[in-house]
Parts: C-alpha cells; structure tokens; sequence
C-alpha cells in the first residue's frame, strides 16, 4: 500500500490501548477502545496476551464496554460490564453475569478472598434542586446554593455525593449483600470529583481494611484545598482512621505491597498547589510510621507501585522532555533511571517475574503495551492493536533542540517536521503552546492536539518546554506561578524566534496555537507579538483574569498561581499579565474555540474575546461546541474540531 499521511479521520480509527491487570501466570490483560463515527460512540473489549509475546486473543464481544478485569480465587477473570460484575475463564470463555443490583455497581471491586464486594455509588445528602425543596413542585427546575462549589469541571452540584461501600459477596452465586456506607451522612467524595475512580479505594491484600482518598472539606473550604488525605476503614470495627494527618496537599494514588505490611501513596506538601512536587511516601503498619522516599530527588513522580517482591518502588516521572521508568529500593533510597529513549511510558499495567508491562506512546504513536526488564531497562512492544495503520503510514521526524532564554537558561524545545520534509523547501510554522499550565511536554500523543496530524498536514510544530512544566528539576516546574504572563511568555517567543532562522521556517507565516493556559498565551502573545505572527488559534483560553477568577471552580488554582483581584499583591496579574489589557494591539486574525459547559475557564472567556477581536475589526471566528467542557469528547465533535482547526489555517496562514 501507498504511504499516507495521518488526517483526523485517520486518526480516530486508531484502537486505544489501556492495560487491565497482570495475572499470576503472565497473562496481559488489557482494554482497547475504538470509535464508531457514525454512532458516535465507543466500545471497548478485553484481551490477553502473555508477557513473554505471542498471539493476542480477544475475550469479549459484547456490545458495550467491558473494564475492571481483576482475578478471583477459583481461578476465573471478574469484569464489570452494563453495571454488573460478570465472570469469565482466563480464555475469555465461559462468560456470565454474577450480580443483579438495582442501580448497578460504579468501580466495583471484589476482595482478595472473594468474601466481600467494593464499590461507590451517589447519596443524596442536600437539598439543592427545585422538587427535592419543594416537592409539590416537581417541574420547578430551580437550584439554590448558599456556599461555593456550586459547581465543578463541567457539573452542577446537586445535592449528591460519591461514597464507598462494600458488601458481603458470595463468589458462586454472585449474590450481593446488604452494602455498607463507609462514609455515613459525610458530604464528601469518594471517588474524588471530577475525574476520580476505582484507584480512589482500594482492598488491603487480607480483605481486612479498605484504603480510600477523600478530601473531608465542604464548600468554600473545599473550593480552596487540595488536602486530600488516605483513609483506612476498618470492617471489623467500622472505624476510620487517617493514615497521612498532618500532610497539607494532595495524598493520592494507594497502594499496598503483597504482603499487606506496607502502604505507599504519593503526596504534595503544599496546601492549595496542585502541581506541587509530588513525592512517593511509604507506611509501614508495623510502627505505623511513614518516610518520604524521593524527598531529595529533584524530579516529581506520576505513578509509583511496589516491585512484587516488595523490595523496591517504581515510579514513572518526567524527565527532559518524556517519561521514564524510575527504581527506588526500600533498603537503600537512591534514584535508578531504569529506562532512557524518546517516548513516554505513562502507566503501569503489572510486573510478571523480571519483567515490568507498561503503556508507550511517542510522538508519532498511540500508546501501545511494552515489557521492561527490570535490570536492563529494554524494552519490547507486546501489543500490536495499530501496526496496521501505522505501517502504512508516514511518521514525523521529531527533533530535540535545546534553546537559549532570555534569562540565559538551556530550554528544550521538540520540533516536529511534515513526514515529507524537504530542508530546500520552507514551511509555515505552528508554535504549539502547551495547558496545564504546569504539566510535561513530553513524548505523550493526543487524540487532539496532535502534532503527528498538524505536521502531516505540512506544518513544522515547535512545542517548547517552557518555565513551569515537570522534567527539568521542582524550581523550574514551580517557577511559572505568580509570573504567568513574564518568563513563560517570553520563553515561548525565544523558541520560535530560534527555530524561526532554519532556512527552511518561512518568517511570513509563522501561527501560535494552544488550549487552556496554552489559550490565554495566544490571546497574550496576540498583544505583544510585534508582527511575529500571521494567526492565532485559542482554546478555552483565559481572557480576563478577573472575569475569571470570579467564575472559576477550583478555587486553589487561582489562589496559588493568579491571587484574587482585590488583594493589591496581585496587581501584576491582573495588569500586565492579564491578555484583555492589550487587545487595543490586536491586529491578526483569531479562532476562538469554546466549550459551553467548561467551568473551568468559563463560557464569557471565550465570547469576550471574539466580541473584542470583532469590535476592533479583526477577522477572527468562533467555534462554539455548546455540550463539551474543557475538552472535546464527542467523536464527531472531535473530528469537527480538527476540520475548523486546520480550516482556519489553511485559510490565514
């Protein structure tokens, strides 16, 4: 077959990839999505495959999405599937369904010894809309607040809340008894709102104990915290007890060691900084004590999980530009980078003897299973859901260039070129400003701000590592708070001002793209570019920061990085900072992408600045997706996007 080039069809054909569990005899099990444009839907089957390669096999079928495998002691797979807990042989046959609960079963999970089922489901705890007020009103359709977090990500509260229960289970008929609340009248969450699941409470290994993350905050105290803590319930005594009291920030990410004997989770120091240098911390039952084990690396951890003989941690970080496979022994704390390459691995499957299953993506490919060998760091690709696209498709060349600051520090910069690249030719070039604002521009591929597919439609993407992004040590992660409009903005125009002298950049069209923090960077560099630029594509970006701040959800956030408006301290953000000061300098053309149910950067971020950029004559657009929020979920959505993304380039650069 002909070579072709990725486009948005193309790339939503794609399977997705995510590992389920590793069993005792070395089994892989995994999840692969794929998407039906037309029904603009999704369904999702298992797999096995073993660790050492060989043929994948496909476990079920049924229309739908099947996830949380997990073994059971008389040998058989549990899933969940539709809300309920069916079983299967490891083969994938056999299959039937075990439970037959009212409501179903959210991120259910059966214990070690199959004696009890865990699992969350909402209670309703308030009284916040109209009929639960007033119920000889059942049409009224009001909502009555009187505290904040009112509403969250892409939700409105109303009146319910997450919590754990757990029942006993009979493994051979499947019988559910009555659930447990672990959590009685609490007006909190467990999972944590809004993107926590089944990793939010976990079994001990004896079936004893459940281990859950919970920030015990409610409303204005919620809205300004990121203190969540770790949780042990006890289902002989029906008592909790905190296992992190006294540790301020995030305390996420349970896990126990085989034996059940120690407890690791990871955790931020700093109340009110989500992205705050997240360390491994280990607790020991034994002398109920705790040690922080990375508390002198210069690095933050995303994923961490005890080696099976529960000698040494593992953990995934950053690190100049990807994401790699770290080693800590317990006996011993001193830092082993296991793996080194350009590529991402970003989750944890399972370890199997030696041999550690992980998830891989690099710029040019989706993710896809891997094996590590624990001494040597190689690695081998196990799972093989897309090598029929991407054999027959043209790969990007992605550099790694480094950059000199204003401020005279070494910067990475990735630059991807169009698979057919030809250095006699020149390209428009798209700068590529990266969200958070403080998360990695690594190696990760995107399903939509994907720069395989921008280079394929014959752009050079320059994606700078800028102030404020993990990998390249905790100071130069946390440097952008409080500055973000100063240094990172000036970083980014030191990158295409650099990669802009290559012979092969054409100067006359050079575009600045981004989304979230990487939107308000468009909507700044629109005001002080100096003629660098010929377009602009901004995503849910924050235009005026005290329009912002007054609608904002989580609270924390813009404390820690803006400061409210009405304190004076903060006069810097709220002036030369802020992007809606300096749309009397507008003067290039604009899209404006919005989400209409995104409280996260709210809806009049997006319409005051195209009604800016139309009052002062700009030729700009407005691409308005009325149900999603902060992202583009939708399939057909998604493809839209694409479409009016490079639409607009097409057009102005």
């Amino acid at each position: 077959m002909a070579q072709q080039k990725m486009s948005p069809e193309l790339l939503w054909q794609l399977g997705r990839v995510a590992g389920e569990t590793v069993l005792a005899d070395g089994t892989v099990l995994y999840g692969v999505s794929r998407y039906n444009l037309s029904d603009n839907k999704s369904e999702r089957n298992l797999y096995g495959i073993p660790a050492a390669g060989g043929p994948a096999r496909q476990l079920t079928s049924g229309p739908g999405s099947e996830s949380g495998a997990q073994a059971l002691p008389n040998g058989r797979i549990a899933y969940s599937y539709k809300g309920q807990i069916w079983e299967m042989d490891k083969d994938g046959g056999n299959a039937v369904q075990k439970t037959n609960v009212d409501g179903g079963l959210a991120n259910a999970r059966i214990s070690p010894d199959g004696k009890h089922i865990l699992f969350s489901r909402e209670v309703k705890l308030e009284k916040v809309m109209g009929p639960d007020r007033y119920p000889d009103l059942p049409k009224s359709n009001v909502q009555v607040y009187t505290d904040l977090n009112y509403r969250h990500w892409d939700a409105w509260e109303d009146g319910s809340f997450n919590h754990v229960f757990y029942a006993t289970y009979d493994l051979r008929s499947g019988k559910v008894g009555e659930p447990v609340d672990i959590m009685p009248g609490e007006r909190f969450d467990c999972p944590q709102m809004p993107f926590g699941g089944a990793e939010d409470f976990i079994w001990d290994p004896a079936g004893e104990h459940i281990i859950y993350v919970c920030k015990k905050k409610y409303g204005k105290a919620y809205a300004v915290s990121t203190n969540t803590d770790i949780y042990r319930y006890s289902l002989s005594t029906r008592k909790t007890d905190n296992l992190s009291e006294g540790r301020m920030g995030y305390d996420v990410a349970p896990a126990f060691d085989a034996t059940g004997k120690k407890l690791l989770w990871l955790s931020m120091a700093n109340d009110g900084f989500e992205a705050d240098k997240n360390d491994v911390i280990v607790w020991d039952a034994a002398t109920n004590k705790t040690i922080n084990l990375t508390k002198d690396w210069d690095g933050t951890v995303s994923a961490a999980r005890f080696g099976n003989d529960g000698k040494a941690i593992y953990f995934l970080a950053a690190t100049r530009g990807t994401e790699q496979l770290f080693e800590i022994p317990l006996a011993k704390p001193a830092v082993r980078q296991v793996t080194k390459g350009q590529f991402d691995l970003n989750a944890f499957v399972g370890q199997t003897g030696n041999t550690m299953v992980v998830a891989r993506v690099d710029m040019n490919h989706a993710a896809e299973l891997y094996t590590v060998d624990l001494k040597s760091g190689q690695q081998k690709q196990l799972t093989t859901v897309n090598d029929d696209i991407y054999g027959n498709l043209q790969k990007s060349k992605v550099e790694e260039r480094w950059i000199k600051t204003t401020d005279g520090k070494d910067m990475l910069a990735w630059v991807i070129f169009p698979p057919d690249f030809d250095p006699a030719k020149k390209y428009p070039t798209l700068l590529y400003c990266q969200g958070g604002p403080q998360s990695p521009l690594s190696q990760y591929y995107s399903f939509r701000w994907n720069f395989q597919l921008m280079a394929a439609q014959g752009y050079i993407v320059v994606a700078p590592n800028r102030r404020g992004m993990p990998g390249h040590g905790v100071k130069w992660n946390a440097d952008i708070s409080k500055d973000w409009g100063g240094q990172p903005i000036r970083d980014y125009l030191a990158a295409i001002d650099d990669v802009a002298k290559e012979p092969y950049v054409d100067k006359s069209r050079l575009g600045a793209v981004g989304a979230s923090y990487g939107g308000y960077s468009v909507f700044m560099l629109a005001g002080l570019h100096n003629k660098r630029f010929k377009t602009f594509i901004a995503h849910d970006g924050l235009f005026d920061l005290r329009s912002w701040y007054g609608t904002t959800e989580e609270l924390w956030f813009a404390n820690w990085d803006i400061g409210a408006y009405w304190d004076k301290a903060n006069g810097k953000s709220y002036g030369q900072y802020n992007p809606s000061n300096f749309v009397s300098r507008w003067d290039t053309p604009i899209m404006i992408v919005q989400g209409g149910i995104d409280f996260r950067v709210g809806i009049e971020q997006g319409l005051q600045a195209f009604q800016a950029a139309q009052l002062h004559n700009i030729k700009s657009k407005l691409v308005y997706f009325p149900e999603e929020n902060h992202w583009v979920l939708g399939a057909q959505n998604a493809i839209a996007w694409q479409r009016e993304f490079f639409g607009w380039l097409k057009e102005t650069l």
